[in-house]
């Protein structure tokens, strides 16, 4: 007997074929487990990719974007609204400004208005008082007497025309006392009476008392008659300024110096010294 005949082999033994199948079969189901675990892996992110939704994000963004900005365009709104009412608060100001200056410059003006109405009421008034006062003394005229021509040195005399209204008579006295009636009344241009006169529409009216009808004009007037001299003046005649011919005012000579004219707007119809306003010539139609 071989001496190794009672030791063991240590040669492998073989393999069963159904282990081998049984291996296979186990490694197999564990590399489809990896393939499936591998497969199922992309399956698994799908989810996440879809969860995310980023246009979702995108629009929300989106409608931030347009709130704020139709906020923005709210406060611009806004501030225009507030700068057009502040203009018109003040456009509304500077005119209350304006009518309440207008208005104080008229109440002003028709105060003065009124002052000067009053004036003018007033002078008005003094005017025909004192026409009252020479009316109620007017007298009819007659020829001296004489104890009065014995008297007549007391009368004061002119140097420019030394004869009186005492000495007129007849159509000189008739028309001096017209004239002189009239004093007060007012002076209007084109005026021929009654109560209102220009200075030729007065002498015209007076010489009409005694049926002499003179032109209407002082122009004409002041050549209707003989031409005198100032020194030598008669009561009834007929003064002018201006040359004769062209003359631009006539008054009517009283005596002692005095004539009576409707002289202008603000004095209307007056009795006046001849220094007062010295004329330029005269003329007789007596």
């Amino acid at each position: 007997m071989s001496h190794t005949a009672h030791i063991p082999s240590h040669r492998k033994p073989r393999q069963r074929a159904s282990k081998s199948a049984l291996r296979a079969g186990v490694a197999g189901g564990v590399l489809s487990t990896i393939a499936v675990a591998g497969a199922a892996g992309p399956a698994q992110a799908e989810p996440v990719t879809q969860t995310i939704e980023m246009p979702t994000i995108t629009s929300g963004l989106s409608t931030a974007v347009a709130a704020s900005a139709q906020a923005t365009q709210q406060v611009a709104l806004d501030l225009e609204t507030q700068a057009r009412e502040d203009a018109a608060a003040e456009s509304a100001a500077k005119k209350a400004k304006k009518a309440k200056a207008e208005a104080v410059r008229k109440a002003e003006a028709e105060k003065k208005a009124e002052a000067a109405a009053k004036a003018r009421a007033e002078a008005e008034a003094k005017e025909r008082a004192e026409r009252a006062s020479r009316t109620a003394e007017r007298t009819t005229l007659s020829a001296p007497s004489s104890s009065s021509s014995g008297n007549s040195a007391s009368a004061p005399a002119s140097s420019s025309a030394p004869s009186s209204s005492s000495n007129a008579t007849g159509s000189a006295a008739a028309i001096v006392a017209f004239a002189k009636a009239q004093v007060g009344d007012a002076y209007v241009s084109g005026g021929t009476g009654p109560n209102a006169w220009d200075c030729s529409g007065l002498v015209q009216a007076a010489y009409r008392t005694v049926g002499i009808d003179l032109p209407r004009v002082s122009q004409s007037q002041s050549t209707a008659g003989t031409q005198v001299s100032l020194d030598n003046l008669q009561p009834g005649d007929i003064l002018y300024w201006g040359g004769a011919g062209s003359a631009y005012h006539v008054a009517i000579y009283v005596g002692d110096g005095q004539f009576v004219g409707a002289q202008n707007s603000s004095t209307g119809t007056v009795q006046r010294s001849m220094d007062y306003d010295r004329p330029s010539g005269a003329v007789r139609v007596l």
